[in-house]
Formats: C-alpha cells, sequence, structure tokens
C-alpha cells in the first residue's frame, strides 16, 4: 500500500486553453535558477507532467504551471512550464494564467486600476500588467519574447499534402508559419481535426529534413509549432485582425491563438514590411476568443532583426482544489513523481 498523495491546483483559461497551476504539495527542487529548476523536472521528475497531463487527471491539449520561488529578486514568484511537447522556456497563454493565479491566491494583493509586478520563467523575467475592476482581473498584458524571422518562404514537399511554403520564426519556440488559405482552410472549428492531421504531416516533414537553432540559446530541439495564418485584415490606421490557429505537436491545436504564435505573426508581418511600432494584431481562434500583440520595438541581434512585442488577453479562474494521488490505481503511474511530492515525506 502507498500513502496517500495530494496535490494543490488553481485550473484556469486563457482563450479557451487551459494552465493548471500548481499552488502546493511539491518539494523545493534543486537548481539556483527557475531555468536549473526546469531542467531537472525535465529530467528526474518527468512524471509530474505526464501525471496531469493525462487521463485521468487531464488531456495533452491542457498545460500545467507549477510555481517556485524565484531566483531573481525582482520576481515575485518563479514558474515551470509543462505541455504535451516538453517544457517551453515561455507562453503567453501560460503566463497570462500564472499572473491571475497569483493575484487570484493573494501572492500579490490585487489592487483597483492597473498593477505591475515580474514573474520568473525559465526564459527570464516576464513583466506582467494587471488591469483589475471591481475585484476581477480583467486583462493582463505580458511581454512577448525578443521573436525574429529564421527562414522566409522556403517550401517542402509533404506527402498526402504536396509542397508546403512556409517561414520559420522564433518567439520563444521554433514556429513554422503557413498561409492557411493556401492549403484551403478557412480557420473554423469544423476544420479542427484536418488542420490538426495536416500540421502533424508538415512538422513531421520539417523535422526530417533540418534543424534550426537560436543565435543564443543555440539547439533547442526539433520544431514544435506550427501556426496557420489566414488573411490579415486592417481595422484601422494602426489595429489589424487575422483567423489563426496554433498546432503543438504531436497532434494537438489549442484552444486559443497562443501568445508565441502571436509573437510569430508580429515578426513576420514587421520582416515583410506590413506593420510599425506601436501597431497592434488581434489573433483570433477557431473559437473566436482572441489575444493582442503589440509590436513595440525592433533592434538588430547578429543577422536577425528581433521584434519587442506584448501580449494581452484576459484568463478565467475555472476551479480551486486539492487531487489525490493513489499509486494503487492502475491508471496512474508514479515513477518520477513521488520523490518530488512534500506529501510523500512526512516531517
Amino acid at each position: 500500500m502507498h500513502p496517500e498523495l495530494n496535490l494543490q491546483l488553481m485550473d484556469t483559461h486563457a482563450g479557451g486553453d487551459v494552465s493548471r497551476i500548481v499552488t502546493g504539495g511539491i518539494c523545493p527542487l534543486p537548481g539556483a535558477t527557475v531555468r536549473a529548476q526546469m531542467e531537472y523536472l525535465r529530467d528526474e521528475a518527468d512524471g509530474l507532467r505526464k501525471l496531469l497531463l493525462n487521463e485521468p487527471y487531464g488531456i495533452p491539449e491542457m498545460s500545467v504551471d507549477l510555481l517556485v520561488p524565484p531566483s531573481n529578486p525582482e520576481a515575485v514568484i518563479g514558474y515551470i512550464i509543462m505541455e504535451v511537447m516538453g517544457y517551453p522556456i515561455y507562453s503567453g497563454s501560460n503566463t497570462i494564467c500564472t499572473a491571475t493565479a497569483v493575484l487570484e491566491a493573494g501572492i500579490v494583493p490585487k489592487r483597483e486600476g492597473w498593477q505591475s509586478f515580474m514573474l520568473e520563467a525559465p526564459a527570464g523575467l516576464a513583466k506582467i500588467d494587471a488591469l483589475v475592476r471591481d475585484g476581477v482581473v480583467e486583462a493582463i498584458t505580458c511581454g512577448g519574447l525578443p521573436s525574429y524571422i529564421d527562414t522566409y518562404q522556403t517550401s517542402i514537399h509533404v506527402p498526402a499534402i504536396g509542397d508546403v511554403t512556409f517561414s520559420i520564426a522564433y518567439s520563444g519556440g521554433f514556429y513554422a508559419l503557413v498561409d492557411a488559405t493556401s492549403l484551403g482552410f478557412s480557420l473554423n472549428m469544423d476544420e479542427e481535426r484536418r488542420l490538426s492531421e495536416c500540421a502533424y504531416h508538415i512538422i513531421e516533414a520539417i523535422q526530417t529534413e533540418r534543424g534550426f537553432s537560436h543565435y543564443t540559446l543555440g539547439d533547442v530541439g526539433p520544431v514544435p509549432f506550427l501556426h496557420f495564418m489566414g488573411p490579415v485584415e486592417q481595422l484601422s490606421d494602426h489595429f489589424y485582425r487575422s483567423r489563426s490557429a496554433t498546432y503543438v505537436h504531436p497532434g494537438v491545436i489549442c484552444r486559443s491563438t497562443t501568445g508565441t504564435g502571436t509573437s510569430a505573426r508580429l515578426a513576420l508581418m514587421n520582416y515583410e514590411g506590413t506593420i510599425s511600432p506601436g501597431d497592434r494584431l488581434e489573433t483570433v481562434s477557431l473559437r473566436e476568443t482572441g489575444f493582442i500583440g503589440e509590436f513595440t520595438g525592433v533592434r538588430q541581434e547578429g543577422p536577425h532583426e528581433v521584434v519587442e512585442n506584448t501580449i494581452t488577453g484576459k484568463s478565467y479562474v475555472l476551479s480551486r482544489g486539492d487531487i489525490i494521488v493513489n499509486c494503487d490505481d492502475p491508471l496512474i503511474d508514479c515513477r518520477g513523481l513521488t520523490h518530488i511530492l512534500t506529501s510523500a515525506h512526512p516531517e
């Protein structure tokens, strides 16, 4: 018989993407930085990610964010992002959800109007601007990672699809950017399964053909993301809108358009000369939810013109509570997990 174990959670969503915030039940992780703690979790305790993203507790379309002590004194708390593809160093939707959870949990006291604080992601500090009205967190604006175009308008032959033209952006992860219309998609809900199947084959082909390297981080793994781009509408002098869908390998179409996907779009629009600093782009998902990305500046980093940006969205709290981890349950795999659960280590 195994002891009863439990985790404290707050479930949230932004744009439809559910982020499960782990607020308690995990031992302090080794590592002098949030990035090092992430690497320990990835290499030595991946059981937490698997537990919360698989049945009976979750589904692969969800994300998990573990709150951890920050290493940077400017940050109020750190967070480690876990998804079906692994451990991204940054995510806009997860940051929006984590910032909301930090306010709702009282880690940062709510104040009416705008307030600012810092979180620490594995990628580094994330500046948060939060709008609170009548005690409700109405909007979160977070810094998007500096984003750039690595490869512009190249093509690849994809079995069962044909030749596909794509660009590659980096915005916290490498994204294949694909024109949805050229593949016959209008980006509506009834296309969700076909979008996933199409993206799966494209990403498989790209991963087989080549890899991509970040100009400072080096090899960050195979391309995990694809962003389907709809036509861009100009709604006013400095505001644009585009239907969008983000795919995470293997097999997940995100409910939201994703913050990093929106940042990647801003990088492409800057590369093509269609937007200027101060312009905003609203990306709209299959479920009619949206994030707003603002192009705030540009700088040269080696061979790349790097776009600075922010992402704005709203997160909703779905539930607060504990989950019971019963390692005698045949549906639960506790390998790579019990050594980091506080309830497995009684005082």
